[in-house]
């Protein structure tokens, strides 16, 4: 009994899959000399000219010079090159079709709307424009090949190296400028009434003092804004948003906070000037009560 997905290749290749008869040496001894084959001349021994492959795809590339090599060779049966013989052989073959089998393809994955997908319990990333559509993942080597449905065909979108759970492969390239690169886009400010346009217009202070009691969740924005205009108006927009970066840094969104912070940049030094410890005094307690120990 072949394996309907043997069968569905056939099929789409305008083929019969002729399978071995189990538990006969003959039928299946073309596929255990490939295997010897490969053993012999390509997987390193002590008669190889390379110790090893640094990677796969260096043994793939060995394969393929392999190949070349012996095709061109002449076989002692045939009295002909594999090569002649393909030539004479392919008046016989039918065109194959455009796109393969989607077994050729790999295993198929649907991109989720964060540009990833899911392979072993590990995430990779894909390029922008597939979210939502289905691709086809296979192992290759040590990589794992992404293939995608385009309007050119089938083409490979993504490579990456294997990983292990709990450590994604994210490509930043696969994210535009426009789009998450790994960390949280800068919000940006839409202000849509005069309030909040005068606001922002006070400086980058009042920017950033929105952003961070935005993101602290502080209650009755509007109020506070509408607060500090009125300080700017009486003080000068330059003191009022020197005082709202100052607030935004420290954390402090409350009532009185703002004209506090005013206050006191009015009462003291600048924020830029050095304040330098006196080495004649310190808060650190001395050692004299330990000089006596040990005697």
């Amino acid at each position: 009994m072949r394996h309907p997905d043997i069968v569905s290749a056939g099929r789409h290749y305008g083929c019969k899959v002729e399978t071995c008869e189990p538990f006969d040496p003959e039928s299946k001894g073309g596929a255990e000399n490939t295997v010897k084959i490969a053993k012999a001349d390509l997987v390193p021994t002590s008669a190889n000219l390379l110790p090893e492959y640094r990677s796969f795809a260096e043994l793939a590339d060995a394969c393929f010079e392999w190949c070349e090599r012996v095709n061109a060779r002449v076989h002692r049966e045939t009295a002909a090159t594999p090569n002649a013989r393909l030539d004479i052989e392919r008046a016989h073959l039918h065109v194959l079709p455009e796109q393969p089998h989607a077994l050729a393809l790999g295993e198929e994955r649907l991109v989720e709307t964060d540009q990833t997908i899911r392979f072993g319990s590990v995430r990779y990333s894909t390029p922008d424009g597939h979210q939502s559509s289905k691709v086809w993942v296979r192992v290759v080597g040590d990589e794992l090949v992404v293939t995608a449905r385009s309007a050119a065909g089938l083409a490979e979108i993504a490579r990456h190296r294997l990983s292990t759970p709990g450590k994604p492969r994210i490509l930043d390239a696969h994210y535009s400028a426009s789009r998450c690169t790994g960390s949280p886009r800068p919000p940006k400010i839409r202000p849509r009434t005069e309030t909040e346009v005068a606001f922002l217009d006070l400086g980058e202070g009042a920017h950033r003092w929105l952003v961070e009691a935005a993101s602290t969740g502080v209650t009755r924005i509007r109020t506070k804004m509408g607060k500090a205009l009125e300080l700017a108006a009486a003080l000068g927009p330059e003191r009022v948003d020197e005082a709202l970066g100052l607030a935004a840094i420290a954390g402090r969104f409350a009532e009185e906070d703002l004209p506090s912070i005013v206050d006191h940049l009015a009462t003291s030094a600048s924020i830029t000037d050095v304040v330098r410890a006196d080495e004649g005094h310190s808060a650190q307690p001395g050692t004299s009560a330990w000089e006596g120990l040990g005697e």
